[in-house]
C-alpha cells in the first residue's frame, strides 16, 4: 500500500502549498488564473507532446484499452443521461461526465502503477486513450457549446485545431507514429516546460480552496455526489465486470485494469473547467472528494484482487 499512500501524500502536499499561497495572497489577486492559463496554454501542451511523441502506440491495441474505453463510456454515459434529464446544460454536463470517468493517470497513476502494480507502463493505455480520444472530444464539445461558438460551420468544425492541448496531443501522436526522433536541443526545453504542468495545476487547485465552502454542498451537491459515486464505485465496478466477464481477464491483468479505473478524477479537469468558465465548483469538489475516496477504494481492490 506504500504506492497508494505516497502518491496521495505528494498530491496533498502540493495542494496544501497552493492553499497557503492563496490564503496569504502571495501570488496576487489573479494568481490562480495565471497558473491555470500557464498550464492550459503552455505547460500541459508541452507535457502531452513530449509524452506522446515518445510513447509506444502499440499499447493502444489491447484488451485493456477496450475495458478502459467501455468502462469510461459507461460512467460518463450515466452522468450525461442524468444531466440531460435534469437539464444541467452542455458545458456543465460535459465537465461532470469527465469527473465521473477521467482518471488521474499521470501524477497519481504512475506512482501507483509502480508501487502497487509493479510496472509504470501499465498506465500507458489509459493515458493514451484519454489524451488521444477523450480530451479532444470533450474540449471540442466545450468549445462548440461556449459563448464563442458562432460563425460558419467550417470554422466550428476546425475548432479542435485551435485548442493547444488537442493540437499538442495530435502532434505527439504523429511524431510517434512516424518514428521520428526529436533532437535533444528541441526536446529538452519542451520537457522542462512540460514539467511545470502538474505543479501548476495542483497549486491552482489549492488556491481555489481558499474561502470555499465544504465540498458536496450547495446547488452542485447532487451532480458532485453523482460524479464521485460513478468515479469511485461505478467505473471500477464496470471495469471489473467487463474484464472478468467479457474479456476473461484474471490475476494480475484483472487487478491492473480495475486499479487504474479506480483512480480519482484528474486535477487537470479543474483547469479545463476554469479555462472555459463552466462547472468550476463541480470539478473542484468532485476531484477533491474522489481523491479522498480513492484511498480506501484502492486499498480494498488491492486486498481483494491482489
Amino acid at each position: 500500500m506504500q504506492g497508494v499512500l505516497s502518491g496521495f501524500a505528494v498530491i496533498a502536499v502540493v495542494i496544501a502549498v497552493g492553499y497557503v499561497l492563496g490564503r496569504g495572497g502571495h501570488l496576487g489577486e489573479h494568481g490562480r488564473e495565471v497558473l491555470t492559463k500557464l498550464a492550459f496554454h503552455v505547460a500541459s501542451p508541452a507535457l502531452l507532446f513530449t509524452m506522446l511523441a515518445q510513447a509506444d502506440l502499440s499499447v493502444v491495441f489491447s484488451s485493456r484499452l477496450l475495458v478502459t474505453a467501455m468502462s469510461t463510456a459507461a460512467a460518463a454515459g450515466v452522468f450525461v443521461a442524468v444531466g440531460v434529464v435534469r437539464r444541467w446544460g452542455v458545458g456543465r454536463t460535459t465537465i461532470g461526465a469527465l469527473c465521473s470517468s477521467y482518471v488521474n493517470s499521470g501524477n497519481l497513476g504512475i506512482p501507483i502503477a509502480v508501487y502497487v502494480l509493479g510496472d509504470a507502463s501499465l498506465v500507458a493505455p489509459v493515458l493514451l486513450f484519454q489524451l488521444i480520444g477523450v480530451t479532444p472530444v470533450a474540449l471540442t464539445i466545450l468549445d462548440l457549446s461556449g459563448e464563442d461558438a458562432k460563425g460558419p460551420l467550417w470554422r466550428r468544425l476546425l475548432t479542435p485545431l485551435r485548442n493547444p492541448i488537442a493540437v499538442a496531443s495530435l502532434a505527439g501522436v504523429v511524431v510517434s507514429a512516424s518514428g521520428l526522433r526529436i533532437p535533444d536541443p528541441v526536446l529538452d526545453p519542451l520537457t522542462l516546460i512540460g514539467n511545470m504542468s502538474v505543479p501548476a495545476v495542483l497549486l491552482a487547485f489549492g488556491i481555489s480552496l481558499c474561502g470555499s465552502t465544504m465540498p458536496g454542498r450547495g446547488p452542485d451537491r447532487f451532480p458532485v455526489l453523482l460524479s464521485v459515486t460513478l468515479k469511485s464505485v461505478g467505473q471500477p465496478a464496470a471495469a471489473w465486470a467487463l474484464a472478468a466477464g467479457v474479456f476473461g481477464l484474471h490475476g494480475a491483468q484483472l487487478l491492473d485494469v480495475v486499479v487504474t479505473s479506480a483512480l480519482p478524477a484528474a486535477q487537470n479537469l479543474f483547469t479545463y473547467a476554469s479555462s472555459y468558465g463552466v462547472g468550476e465548483r463541480l470539478a473542484r469538489d468532485s476531484i477533491l472528494l474522489s481523491t479522498m475516496a480513492a484511498v480506501p477504494v484502492l486499498v480494498v481492490i488491492a486486498a481483494v484482487l491482489g
